[in-house]
């Protein structure tokens, strides 16, 4: 009778420790190269979903973004990486699916929340396979110190002649810098120059989409004239703009010693900490007035799954919860600058990033022409679009020469270009 009392009751402890186990808690680690957005997760989106999920914690834990790359990849291949993956745009997550790092999330339901273009950045050339949840897109266009404009006495530009008039007046003022980039990264030239001012000359999605499919060339006028207006840019950027790096154009406008600053809505948050001045925006100016507008409205972040996660369950419903409207309106006003690209509208707090966000109504958007398919091959036309930018600015090379170049280059390698 003893015996039978001792192994009910170390029966009953046992079961009672199996059910202790299946309540612990799982813990979700995301891989991210935004670590500028660890107190964002940490207090706003994480303790949202923790709220909703109990029995599901979640850890972000960031790279620098620069090495993101090398380090995620080193831990897929050691087996070490998080549950959820970061995904950047296009070929870079193209390559860890096609390598079978990330799974299949084409029948996840919030998929059904996001358009075809907004899935497009991740997913298999043909579209059949979908493996990063959208996040977020970033809009290009010109950040402005209203103050400036207003002591100088220049108008918001909606044209390309008004824009440079408003350049030579800012200019002849002396005040201010009219504007603030250099050319020492070279990414910025291409990304806040030839990828801001481009769409409106190759008309957006047509122009990118001929390019993919060889109808168009890079010689071809339309591709040649943006940087036409970038060799214009020199005349406006200060003294020694060619070893002015990244961080040193932000503190020339945030100081309040630029007037403009071509610009990604990215930088959104961090000017509004750093600047003691209003700020405007406006869009990529048009050839002539009445022209339709196109803006670089970019697919820009997205997050998908480790497919060797051993917490598949609890990261799907993570990424369901990614694709809900919830999320979107959490993380679009907690990081404005980063428009959410589900299709539940999402009401912007910040009057700056209502700004660029409002283009979407006005303009058509498009993609940096140099990211789908184009880039996959050496020369990497993204690359080497820095280079040719920076090269047009600073008067190293012409216009049309750069525009060869990258025909070569391209034609190179790339089939439908031959």
């Amino acid at each position: 009778m003893k015996f039978r009392t001792f192994a009910l009751a170390l029966l009953g402890t046992s079961v009672l420790a199996g059910n202790q186990a299946i309540a612990q808690d799982v813990t979700l680690t995301i891989e991210s190269w935004r670590n500028d957005d660890l107190g964002i997760w940490q207090d706003t989106l994480i303790p949202a979903f923790e709220a909703a999920n109990p029995g599901i914690k979640v850890n972000f834990t960031p790279s620098a973004p620069a090495e993101y790359n090398a380090v995620l990849n080193s831990k897929l291949e050691a087996g070490s990486a998080g549950d959820l993956i970061t995904c950047r745009p296009f070929d870079a997550s193209l390559a860890l699916y096609d390598s079978g790092h990330l799974s299949d999330l084409s029948d996840l339901g919030a998929m059904a929340n996001f358009s075809d273009v907004a899935k497009s950045a991740w997913q298999t050339d043909d579209g059949s396979a979908t493996f990063c949840v959208p996040m977020a897109s970033v809009i290009h266009g010109f950040i402005y110190n209203k103050d400036a404009f207003a002591e100088v006495g220049v108008e918001v530009p909606a044209t390309v002649d008004e824009f440079f008039a408003a350049l030579d007046k800012i200019k002849e003022d002396g005040t201010y810098v009219p504007m603030a980039m250099g050319t020492n990264d070279q990414w910025e030239a291409a990304t806040m120059g030839y990828n801001n001012v481009g769409p409106n000359y190759w008309r957006g999605e047509e122009g990118r989409l001929a390019l993919i499919k060889g109808e168009q060339k890079l010689t071809d006028d339309q591709w040649v004239a943006p940087y036409r207006q970038l060799a214009k840019w020199a005349d406006y950027l200060g003294d020694g703009y060619e070893a002015q790096t990244y961080p040193d154009s932000q503190n020339m406008f945030t100081l309040g010693r630029a007037a403009i600053y071509p610009a990604g809505s990215w930088e959104i948050s961090g000017f509004n900490s750093q600047a003691d001045f209003e700020m405007g925006a406006f869009a990529p100016p048009v050839q002539n007035a009445g022209d339709e507008c196109y803006i670089s409205d970019h697919t820009d972040i997205a997050i998908g799954m480790n497919a060797k996660s051993p917490n598949a369950d609890a990261a799907r419903t993570f990424l369901e919860w990614v694709g809900s409207a919830e999320f979107a309106s959490l993380y679009a006003n907690a990081l404005p600058g980063f428009f959410s690209l589900n299709s539940s509208p999402v009401a912007m707090e910040d009057p700056l990033a209502q700004e660029f966000v409002s283009w979407r109504d006005k303009c058509n958007s498009t993609i940096r022409s140099t990211y789908q398919i184009l880039s996959r091959g050496t020369p990497n036309l993204e690359n080497e679009t820095w280079n040719a930018s920076a090269n047009v600015i600073r008067g190293a090379e012409s216009p049309e020469d750069a525009g060869k170049r990258l025909q070569d280059g391209l034609a190179s390698w790339y089939a439908p270009q031959q």
